[in-house]
């Protein structure tokens, strides 16, 4: 669809006839993307933009400006992203964004990024109000900020706590000096120990990132990961395999990198030492203790609904009739000014029919639980002989297991999930 459609012309397109039948909507999340950066990692294909001097153009939200930053101690010493003005966007982007979600209450909010923990808490607070404003959230929605201990300072996660946020996730990556430095991260050890100890005091749950399979990483220093992340007592793990992804510096400068069978050993070791500790795999990358899986995510992998807004972020929204994508403009300063004119939205594209399988599938087979099949009609709107050829295949091969009611990935279908997901590729 053209770039230049504003909000009625999306939605005169989204609501015509179509083949599809959805009986109801989906739960919908709201996704908001701060894009900057101190640094971009080697190894991130996210939309991420570094702070570069000379020092960007910034003015102070109406209850607050940015706090310069740095390690514990430090007085200013970095360029601050323009927090009023992106702001701004970000309302402006939400409002015309309203008619496509109408009467639909939000389940849970994730401010991600690019290193959302930039922005002040003031500008958090300004943010979480403005979308509070014009969105109804559940009573309790879950409300996530991804941080970097690499922004960390003293009670400034008490501040993201009383701005409304209720869950903070903190990309610690690793615990070993040497292997942050070949990550290419800001943070060093010490700050990452004291980063969590600061959100273990402000939040009642929080995440840990972790990566495995790093350059040069023996399963000893992953095990040395592993003890330190765990001795935290972490609600929730987030543990995910270094991959070199395209168009980054290290898929053009590979590292060495643990083979694959030494990545599946640690994989292994992962889920064996955090069942020790009474936490649960509940999907491929996540583990959890009783009551803290991320409501978000759960969405997302369950095939819910997303409102994305902010620089390059994503949308899936469900219609009666079809299921839409969206994408924001990408550059910052291109989003700001299309934001603010009243079309952040750079394209807009209806998932053909014969793709809603796959794209299902790319998502519920990441739980371990599998999904319902009631659920698929629901959010496809296909009746469940357009899978049936597939599950067959799929439980032949040992990779699920079925019955009338739900589908469940098996222990070797968690191995080879893209052998799975791709059997319900279209033809």
């Amino acid at each position: 669809m053209s770039a230049t459609l504003n909000t009625q012309a999306l939605l005169d397109l989204a609501l015509r006839p179509g083949t599809l039948t959805l009986g109801a909507m989906p739960p919908l999340t709201l996704y908001i993307h701060l894009p900057w950066c101190l640094k971009k990692c080697p190894y991130c294909d996210f939309n991420s933009h570094e702070l570069m001097a000379p020092k960007m153009p910034s003015a102070s939200p109406p209850r607050g400006g940015a706090s310069g930053l740095g390690r514990p101690g430090a007085g200013p010493v970095r360029n601050e992203p323009p927090e009023a003005q992106y702001l701004d966007a970000l309302r402006a982007d939400l409002e015309a964004a309203l008619p496509l979600v109408w009467g639909r209450r939000v389940v849970s909010v994730f401010i991600g990024g690019g290193t959302p923990s930039l922005f002040s808490p003031d500008a958090i607070d300004r943010l979480l109000t403005d979308a509070r404003m014009l969105l109804p959230l559940e009573p309790g929605c879950e409300i996530t900020l991804e941080a970097n201990p690499g922004t960390f300072e003293r009670e400034r996660f008490k501040a993201f706590r009383a701005a409304g946020v209720t869950r903070l996730s903190i990309g610690v990556q690793s615990f070993d000096d040497a292997k942050l430095k070949a990550l290419g991260r800001v943070h060093d050890r010490a700050q990452a120990v004291a980063a969590v100890e600061e959100a273990q005091h402000a939040f009642e749950t929080f995440n840990l990132d972790l990566m495995y399979a790093l350059p040069g990483q023996s399963p000893d220093e992953l095990d040395a990961d592993l003890t330190q992340a765990l001795a935290f007592e972490p609600p929730h793990l987030s543990v995910y395999h270094l991959t070199l992804e395209p168009n980054t510096y290290f898929a053009k400068h590979p590292p060495s990198v643990p083979d694959d069978d030494t990545a599946y050993a640690m994989l292994d070791r992962i889920t064996e030492r955090t069942a020790q500790t009474g936490m649960q795999r509940y999907e491929v990358s996540a583990y959890a203790r009783p009551g803290h899986r991320c409501q978000h995510n759960l969405n997302y992998w369950q095939f819910g609904d997303y409102l994305g807004i902010g620089a390059g972020a994503h949308s899936k929204l469900s219609f009666p009739h079809r299921v839409i994508r969206q994408t924001r403009w990408r550059e910052p300063a291109a989003y700001m000014q299309q934001a603010l004119a009243g079309t952040a939205v750079s394209s807009s594209d209806e998932v053909a029919r014969d793709a809603l399988p796959f794209e299902f599938m790319l998502n519920a087979l990441r739980l371990l639980d599998g999904f319902e099949l009631a659920s698929f009609g629901e959010r496809t709107g296909l009746p469940i002989t357009a899978i049936q050829r597939a599950l067959g295949e799929a439980e032949a091969k040992g990779l699920i297991t079925r019955d009338w009611a739900r589908v469940q990935p098996t222990p070797r279908g968690m191995d080879f999930l893209s052998d799975l997901q791709a059997l319900f590729l279209a033809d």
